[in-house]
């Protein structure tokens, strides 16, 4: 395909050499948005290291083109030489819209980009859609504390810059009969920021598993009571080999950190199996968990909202449930699910 002007563009996250699952999540976003349009989807890559297998599940996933400026000086994740590098995409292809993930990555180079391209930027979009008569991007966050849904548009300036919560949308199938165009871009080593040294890089450690990575969660929440009595979802995702999550009732009580909270105004997870204890369903926990693949809801109200999309409701006292639950795991796999 030639190169096009007013294409959908998103943002795909390396690290070495790897990408990153958001760079998938966006693609599923973005193809529905070029294809309203009627335009092309591209992903933009810039980073070092990326074999051309890996490019090409871009392809498989969605993208019409790949556009990559790979070079060891892009290594490593640089706010100022990133700006640089995409800037000048920008400027010579025109996209119209560019898609980055809500990540460390998309919260600092989206923000510094749009000042320096004089547009705007919404951060932290749950939802997108393009306008009907005019092709202006919609971009759904949420706002006052996660309280109501905010829609922002913007008419005046091109590109149109959002950000994307991570988990929010799950990538498209990979279809290994799509093709499209890899087109690698040498680094201009005059955007190559001389005034920031990059010293190294740690792995961040943590004893418990990510949220957003993990492929089970149990959380609990106001129907818990009281903040000891987390101490059952602790040891209940121990034994599932879980991530711990809390509704933000959980959260405002101070029984568990805000690190934990799901929901609009916390984390959006997309795990295989979630597990729900005392939480009833405010409108905020579900936008969090929507996508994930199997919902177990434990509550004993049998008309809570978490009931109705759950694939599983247990209708009884998460005191009695998690405790039986509990000795049922550890007679069967000596307290390790794994």
């Amino acid at each position: 395909m030639s190169d096009v002007k007013n294409a959908v563009w998103t943002l795909a996250e390396q690290f070495d050499g790897k990408l990153k699952g958001v760079s998938f999540e966006l693609l599923s976003r973005g193809r529905t948005l070029a294809d309203k349009l009627g335009t092309s989807l591209v992903s933009i890559l810039i980073g070092d290291g990326v074999s051309d297998e890996s490019l090409n599940q871009l392809i498989f996933q969605g993208a019409d083109a790949v556009y990559t400026v790979q070079d060891p000086k892009l290594a490593y994740f640089v706010c100022e030489t990133y700006e640089r590098v995409l800037e000048k995409l920008i400027k010579e292809y025109q996209p119209a819209i560019l898609l980055a993930a809500a990540t460390s990555t998309g919260r600092t180079l989206m923000p510094y980009t749009a000042v320096k391209v004089h547009t705007g930027l919404t951060a932290d979009c749950t939802e997108l859609d393009i306008e009907v008569g005019t092709g202006n991007l919609l971009q759904t966050r949420p706002a006052i504390g996660g309280n109501i849904m905010a829609t922002i548009k913007t008419p005046n300036h091109r590109p149109q810059l959002a950000t994307v919560r991570p988990k929010s949308s799950r990538p498209l199938p990979a279809d290994p009969a799509r093709k499209g165009d890899i087109k690698k871009i040498p680094l201009d080593t005059s955007l190559v920021a001389q005034d920031v040294q990059v010293k190294g890089y740690r792995k961040e450690e943590s004893g418990s598993l990510h949220l957003e990575e993990a492929d089970i969660v149990v959380s609990g929440g106001k129907g818990l009571k009281k903040g000891e009595n987390f101490g059952m979802i602790h040891k209940l995702a121990e034994s599932l080999n879980a991530a711990v999550g809390a509704s933000r009732d959980a959260v405002d009580r101070g029984w568990i950190s805000y690190p934990h909270q799901i929901g609009l105004s916390g984390k959006t997870i997309s795990p295989k199996v979630y597990i729900a204890a005392g939480i009833s369903g405010a409108i905020q926990h579900l936008a969090g968990i929507k996508t994930s693949e199997t919902i177990v809801s434990i509550n004993i109200d049998p008309d809570a909202t978490l009931h109705k999309l759950a694939d599983l409701g247990i209708v009884g006292d998460a005191f009695q449930v998690i405790p039986e639950l509990q000795k049922r795991l550890d007679a069967r796999y000596g307290g390790k699910h794994g």
